[in-house]
């Protein structure tokens, strides 16, 4: 096993040690050779491990003291790979997480111009509106906002409204109706979630939070846009990872006709 990947499973048996339940707060933890011997590492790897969680704010050291538990670190929802276009449903079988939704919300409402442009609708026009808070496994994870294109076709409100009760996406009804969904254009930049506000309340946000906001616009493969999505994620409930490459190239600088 490599050095980096041994850092990586010290990382994470050390996270189940800080779980909620198992840790709290303000808790020290043993000292540094009495834990590389329970986690069967030496000190050095150990010590990579623990920087990772020290940068963080997951544990805290103090000169003379020790080390200390800080934020409780609670798992990761969902493990989504940004590179391929996969329902959070689908991702949730794969990983053995049970989705329910609360708050769930569908009507006919009017675009706003943002999205209207995105769609090439006219501002104002009238579309499926669809939201709701997702939880994973009981914990809320995210307020998911959907707007579909008026001219697709989707099941009847009631149709609707118990698929998405199920845990299933709007992606996953448009894709057993038989619509070409190809790709996703996705925007991921931070967010603070206020209480006392309607994406406060649905987070169950108790102060000032920092979340993640995934915007996405779904398209066919002839490139049309058919739904507008604000996803919005509470703190560690989503751990996303994107593969990129470098183009190929020719040793003059040129660029092959089929990179």
């Amino acid at each position: 096993m490599s050095t980096s990947s041994l850092v990586d499973v010290t990382e994470t048996a050390l996270r189940e040690r800080l779980a909620p339940g198992r840790a709290r707060p303000g808790d020290r933890l043993p000292p540094e050779q009495e834990l590389a011997e329970a986690l069967g590492v030496s000190r050095g790897t150990l010590r990579l491990a623990l920087e990772r969680l020290e940068s963080n704010g997951e544990i805290l050291r103090r000169q003379g003291s020790g080390t200390f538990v800080g934020r409780v670190a609670v798992p990761a929802a969902f493990s989504a790979g940004l590179e391929v276009l996969e329902s959070y449903a689908s991702l949730a079988r794969r990983q053995g997480k049970t989705l329910t939704v609360r708050n769930l919300q569908v009507e006919q409402a009017a675009t706003p111009g943002y999205v209207a442009e995105e769609l090439g609708l006219r501002r104002g026009a009238r579309a499926p509106l669809i939201q709701r808070t997702l939880l994973v496994d009981g914990i809320v994870a995210a307020h998911m906002r959907d707007v579909v294109h008026p001219d697709l076709k989707l099941p009847s409100v009631d149709e609707l409204r118990a698929a998405l009760l199920e845990g299933e996406m709007v992606l996953d009804v448009l894709v057993q109706r038989g619509d070409p969904i190809a790709f996703a254009r996705t925007t991921v930049r931070p967010r603070l979630v206020e209480p006392r506000t309607r994406l406060g309340e649905a987070l169950d946000a108790a102060r000032v939070t920092a979340a993640l906001e995934l915007t996405e616009l779904l398209h066919t493969g002839a490139g049309r846009p058919v739904q507008y999505s604000i996803n919005v994620f509470s703190p560690g409930s989503v751990d996303l990872h994107v593969i990129r490459g470098f183009p190929s190239w020719e040793p003059d600088g040129s660029t092959p006709d089929n990179a």
